[in-house]
């Protein structure tokens, strides 16, 4: 029985892989596929004098939300609530400095 099995398996196997689709390669068996460099940045031809270069529709929604979020970060970070262990001990000295009747502020 067991050598029956082993020489089933090879067979086996191979059907198989003919069934899952066989190879699969990157580059689909195209050959190589890739942008060849223009020397030019982003590819772009740079324009005769005179004509302005024409913005393509995600450009305006990219700067929007680059700077947006950029604004709005800032804003957030000027007004975060200072949670340092400093600013809490000073707080905590002063409180208990009053509470024994003494004084926190010098002149």
């Amino acid at each position: 029985m067991p050598s029956s099995i082993l020489r089933v398996l090879p067979k086996w196997a191979a059907s198989r892989s003919l069934q899952c689709g066989g190879r699969r390669y990157a580059s689909h068996g195209h050959g190589p596929q890739y942008n060849e460099p223009s020397g030019y940045l982003f590819s772009e031809k740079p324009l005769p004098p005179g004509q302005k270069r024409k913005k393509e529709d995600w450009e305006n929604m990219w700067y929007i939300g680059m700077y947006g979020t950029m604004a709005v970060a800032s804003v957030l970070l000027y007004y975060k609530p200072d949670t340092s262990i400093q600013t809490w001990a000073l707080q905590e000295a002063k409180a208990r400095m009053e509470a024994r009747g003494e004084k926190t502020h010098y002149t």
